[in-house]
């Protein structure tokens, strides 16, 4: 619509309740996102909720990936609506203070990025004057401004900008947890069914807030204004206010993001190679924070264990330097020494020098167990599925199959699935749904979860323990290219093995006891 009127982008969008129904049209926004002209997606009908709209008006951003990025584009001569075009602007007339004001003017967050070409050039005329913004104005044309028009602006100098989105977690112990709020002309709660973890993890990702560990709703006593949001709309990449309903809810989304450590590059939210964020003691000041790797050398098997507790996994499995590639990021300078009982790694002890070096290759990589089991079966590999996600809770019969089931056996290193059967109780209790198809998609069973209350719950019978069940021992291999004979001894199940470990690379410091 604000396309079509010239008016920009859109800043925001909601309803306006009027006392009694009257003629109206229905467009339906599938068809009007589909590219259809707007005629073609009419109905006739009557209704007393009318779409009301606000556009940017007279700064909007094109060829970016959201509502909030691309190529800054100012409309000149405002006065004049008959003489009017859409200008770019030269960064040298543009500094930090002018972007807070047009993020703000788009109904976007802080700027995250601003760069010249970072959205492609065009041949469009260039603003002729410099913005002087205090960054506290409503409008980029509110702005002081200087300049004279034969000024020229040398390719490649085209303002890019990136805004943030305009999210926040409330009520929680930190900024990193609490719930959802999400501002499009006001804050708003938000609600959506079938919220999972991959979800969440796009909020907190959005926030610098690492990964998520935890996602659940807080029910209120009564319905007050949120936003729904759909997690299909957010996982498929699409900006946060490009996915938002307005609407009415009393079940509220909650998120715990694990804000200080998070695994990037992995197979799912439980692996990755590790990375701290620096600067904790600064929250006031997030921009002079960033993601810091750790040295294998400064990491051990306990601090492995607080990590993957942090992030909500279940316990360490895999602990190897460079299992998750390499990458271009600053150095973590201090080694840690956690006593492995503690909620958070920056809440263990440390200890080193700024003038700490790494090899390359000695990055830490690490994957974390699921938080799954089988519970009342004749073993550890048959019973009711629970996993625990903040809670340990039962798992909903879904429509779950064998090949769904086979996940949770090789999970648990408990072989093939044998079976799978419905198991009903007489109360209603707090479970979790997990999709089936989201499962055999490959995707980790806890990104594949939403709360939800049932009766109807799922049993799961393996065949039994197999070689795979895995406690972390730590060895280190000398690089001598000698024949090392070494002898593990896995002491839960008194199964001895013998590794032969021939010209071992020195980079090998892990073996899995296999029970």
């Amino acid at each position: 619509m604000c396309k079509e009127l010239d008016c920009g982008s859109a800043a925001s969008t909601g309803r306006r309740n009027e006392s009694s129904n009257r003629a109206a049209w229905e467009i339906s926004p599938d068809c009007v996102e589909s590219g259809s002209a707007l005629n073609e997606c009419l109905s006739s009908g009557f209704s007393s909720s009318i779409i009301k709209i606000t556009c940017s008006d007279s700064v909007r951003l094109v060829n970016g990936t959201s509502l909030c990025s691309g190529r800054l584009e100012v409309k000149s001569d405002q006065s004049n609506q008959s003489n009017q075009w859409w200008s770019s602007v030269c960064e040298a007339d543009f500094d930090q203070q002018d972007g807070e004001v047009v993020c703000r003017e788009l109904g976007c967050g802080a700027p995250l990025v601003l760069w010249g070409a970072l959205y492609g050039e065009v041949k469009a005329p260039m603003w002729t004057k410099e913005f002087h913004c205090e960054g506290n104005e409503s409008a980029l044309l509110d702005c002081r401004s200087s300049g004279s028009a034969g000024k020229t602006c040398s390719p490649g100098k085209a303002v890019g900008l990136t805004c943030s989105e305009r999210v926040r977690l409330v009520g929680g112990s930190s900024r990193c947890a609490g719930a959802l709020e999400v501002k499009r002309g006001e804050w708003r709660p938000v609600f959506g069914s079938n919220w999972t973890l991959t979800s969440a993890d796009v909020m907190c990702k959005e926030l610098d807030c690492g990964s998520a560990a935890s996602t659940g709703r807080r029910d209120e006593s009564s319905n007050r204004a949120a936003w729904e949001i759909s997690p299909d709309c957010v996982e498929s990449g699409s900006a946060l206010n490009e996915c938002l309903s307005s609407g009415s809810s009393s079940s509220i989304i909650k998120i715990t993001c694990s804000d200080s450590v998070r695994l990037v590059n992995g197979t799912s939210l439980c692996s990755g190679r590790l990375e701290v964020k620096s600067d904790q003691s600064n929250q006031s000041n997030q921009s002079n924070q960033w993601w810091s790797l750790v040295c294998e050398a400064d990491f051990d098997q306990r601090d492995a264990e607080v990590v993957c507790r942090e992030l909500g996994c279940g316990a360490p499995s895999v602990l190897w330097g460079a299992l998750y590639g390499e990458v271009e990021a600053p150095m973590w300078t201090k080694e840690f020494h956690c006593e492995g009982n503690e909620s958070a790694l920056l809440d263990c002890r440390s200890a080193g020098s700024a003038g700490n070096t790494c090899s390359p290759g000695k990055a830490v990589g690490l994957t974390c167990s699921e938080r799954v089991r089988l519970v009342g079966g004749s073993s550890r590999c048959a019973g009711a599925l629970e996993v625990k996600q903040g809670d340990w809770r039962p798992v909903y019969d879904s429509n779950w199959t064998l090949t769904s089931a086979a996940e949770v056996c090789r999970e648990l290193h408990c072989g093939s699935v044998v079976s799978t059967e419905l198991r009903i109780e007489s109360t209603l209790k707090s479970s979790w749904e997990i999709r089936p198809d989201c499962v055999q998609s490959g995707s980790a069973l806890r990104e594949c979860m939403s709360p939800m209350w049932s009766s109807s719950f799922l049993e799961v019978t393996c065949s039994g323990p197999t070689v795979s069940s895995i406690g972390l021992v730590r060895l280190v291999v000398l690089s001598l290219g000698l024949l090392l004979l070494i002898t593990v001894v896995c002491v839960t199940h008194q199964v001895t093995f013998i590794a032969l470990l021939i010209k071992a690379p020195a980079q090998m410091k892990h073996f899995a006891c296999e029970y």
